[in-house]
């Protein structure tokens, strides 16, 4: 049976959600207390509702505590995101996922149960900031504080050389988790496989050792 999921919030970061999870086939409920916003989801959303979110009787009525996957992602009100996620998680909600927007915001976030805590601004403007001073990063993202993931267009050096002559993992602490070849992506690559021109490599590692393959 396929996850069902919520979205109360419906502002730039969880109309985004809403729609990618209803493109990808899931089922998915809309919330926001701007009837504006939840006419523009109706047509995407399996349901979309105007409510208080904030109400735990609403919440009863939408049976929310039903859901896979709740994400709340109520933009500049943080005591209604914190109020709402406490009352998600006393509901029984077996995932609740909070936007925050704030280090204080996302510590009070988790102290009242939020499962997983993203930051959609600081983490595309991470993004960003990768992809200006190193020419050779195609996307980024951070893990854990000094953990990322990298897709990356390897070093001249690097072509028509094996993972294994490369030494990435011993060397430089780096594991290549896929290489995409045009349309074709080569999943857990072996040592043997060679690293052609043209080729976007998918990496893990600590951000300093990652470092080591930019290129400003």
């Amino acid at each position: 049976m396929k996850k069902q999921f919520a979205v109360i919030g419906l502002g730039r970061f969880g109309t985004s959600v809403a729609t990618t999870l209803a493109q990808l086939g899931y089922d998915v409920l809309a919330v926001d207390s701007d009837e504006a916003r939840v006419e523009e989801l109706a047509e995407v959303a399996t349901h979309a509702v105007q409510a208080d979110a904030t109400d735990i009787e609403v919440l009863k009525q939408l049976g929310i505590r039903n859901f896979d996957v709740v994400v709340v992602s109520i933009g500049h009100n943080m005591e209604a995101s914190i109020l709402v996620t406490l009352i998600l998680k006393e509901m029984g909600v077996k995932q609740v996922i909070a936007k925050a927007g704030s280090e204080l915001h996302s510590r009070v976030l988790k102290r009242v149960g939020a499962d997983r805590v993203v930051f959609p601004e600081r983490d595309m403007g991470a993004r960003v900031a990768h992809n200006l001073v190193a020419s050779n990063i195609i996307d980024y993202i951070e893990l854990a504080p000094n953990y990322s993931l990298l897709e990356i267009t390897p070093p001249c050096e690097m072509f028509d050389k094996t993972i294994r002559e490369l030494n990435l993992r011993t060397d430089y602490g780096i594991n290549v988790l896929a290489i995409k070849r045009g349309n074709e992506i080569k999943v857990s690559p072996g040592a043997d496989d060679v690293i052609k021109k043209g080729d976007i490599l998918v990496v893990v590692g600590e951000n300093g050792d990652l470092k080591q393959l930019e290129e400003e």
